[in-house]
């Protein structure tokens, strides 16, 4: 195997570890996972077209980044600042704050896609 291929499967092993070292570590990634199988088994279910497909898709990835991006800046800042500073709560919270707003968005477009499917299984 070359070295070029090898680097990339051992980044490929770090961003695996990351994602599992965020699951293990927050339950808010928890909830996440839970929340993106529950999405895509409904997707299934509902038998969806492609291109609402492609925004599921976009709005989970979109949460799955802004959640990663937050666990990394809290322990960025967790070793920057081990003792509290107000400017390092303040980025803290605006950081958790992309997160809230990137899921409320997920679920609006959730519920652009899933609600006609949802009302007409009502309907019928």
């Amino acid at each position: 195997m070359s070295l070029h291929r090898k680097s990339r499967l051992q980044a490929f092993r770090y961003a695996t570890r990351g994602i599992v070292r965020m699951l293990q570590s927050e339950f808010n990634a928890r909830v996440h996972a839970v929340a993106t199988i529950v999405v895509i088994a409904v997707g299934l279910t509902l038998d969806i077209g492609r291109g609402e497909w492609l925004a599921l898709v976009l709005a989970i990835s979109a949460v799955w980044c802004a959640e990663g991006f937050n666990t990394a800046f809290e322990a960025i800042c967790d070793v920057a600042s081990p003792e509290y500073h107000p400017e390092v709560e303040r980025a803290k919270d605006v950081s958790a704050g992309a997160v809230l707003v990137t899921a409320i968005a997920a679920v609006v477009v959730g519920l652009l896609i899933f609600g006609p499917h949802l009302l007409v299984l009502v309907r019928d």
